[in-house]
């Protein structure tokens, strides 16, 4: 039996990692050397804040909120000597994800996404420029294809996101809206094809939008929730209304995907962020 040598001989990078040689054998990093990699990176938020009156689907309430205590006497409505807020809002409310279960009953529901579907590879399909121009683009398969040309094969369990830089309209919900004279809504959605091949060729864990809906605007209009309801019965999760996909490469980064966990959950806000090379 070959023992290795205990002094170190060399360094080498696998996989965007750099693993000591010691001897013969390669040590694998440390998870707190990993986190010391990962702190010198860059991060970026994909998360925008939610209050009172901020764009949503127009089926759904406003947010309240409720001051119950308050540092002083007189304004919480409950007490004094802290502060702490009361909120009330549907679990899809601002950047947030939509489980399996908030369409197909008997799927996972928020409580029910394992910890491993949240930190993935991520991917950033750039199609602002198309959106630009045409405020009822889709992404076809073809566009998708054509990323993998230029980038590499999309990775087995990566999470998918489609930029349009449409949340460079937030706050603003008439402008995400973008409704014509008759009341039909204009914003860019995914086709079916592309979802297909994402989620049942490349088998990505997750996607992503920076619009209300995975559905294009046209349709969502007349309630057709087709591409959503497809995603959520593969038993995957999406994220609506992500943002600052701008900030980040089209690929070689990572994707945290963090929320709260309410027991048998149908959606909530999540705080979503990118860690990408410098």
């Amino acid at each position: 039996m070959r023992v290795a040598r205990i002094v170190v001989s060399g360094m080498v990078g696998l996989g965007g990692l750099t693993f000591l040689v010691a001897g013969d054998l390669l040590t694998e990093p440390t998870l707190l050397q990993i986190q010391k990699i990962l702190a010198q990176k860059r991060f970026v938020d994909l998360t925008h804040a939610f209050a009172p009156g901020i764009p949503h689907w127009h089926g759904f309430p406003d947010e309240k909120r409720e001051t119950v205590y308050w540092y002083e006497k007189g304004r919480g409505t409950i007490g004094d000597g802290f502060f702490a807020e009361s909120y009330t809002h549907v679990g899809q409310w601002g950047t947030h994800v939509d489980p399996p279960a908030h369409f197909v009953r008997g799927l996972r529901t928020v409580d029910q996404i394992p910890l491993e579907e949240m930190v993935l590879p991520l991917v950033v399909i750039d199609v602002h420029a198309e959106a630009a121009k045409n405020p009822d683009y889709t992404l076809s398969l073809e566009r998708v294809k054509k990323w993998e040309s230029e980038h590499g094969t999309i990775p087995m369990g990566a999470f998918v996101a489609m930029r349009t830089d449409w949340s460079k309209r937030w706050p603003d919900g008439a402008a995400m809206e973008n409704k014509d004279g008759t009341g039909v809504a204009h914003y860019p959605g995914w086709t079916m094809a592309a979802l297909k091949y994402l989620y049942e060729e490349r088998k990505i864990t997750a996607s992503g939008h920076e619009t209300t809906d995975t559905d294009p605007g046209i349709a969502a209009s007349k309630d057709d929730a087709t591409l959503e309801t497809y995603i959520l019965r593969t038993n995957h999760y999406q994220i609506e209304l992500l943002a600052n996909l701008d900030q980040v490469p089209e690929t070689g980064g990572l994707v945290i995907v963090s929320f709260p966990k309410p027991k048998g959950g149908s959606g909530f806000p999540a705080r979503v962020f990118a860690i990408c090379p410098k």
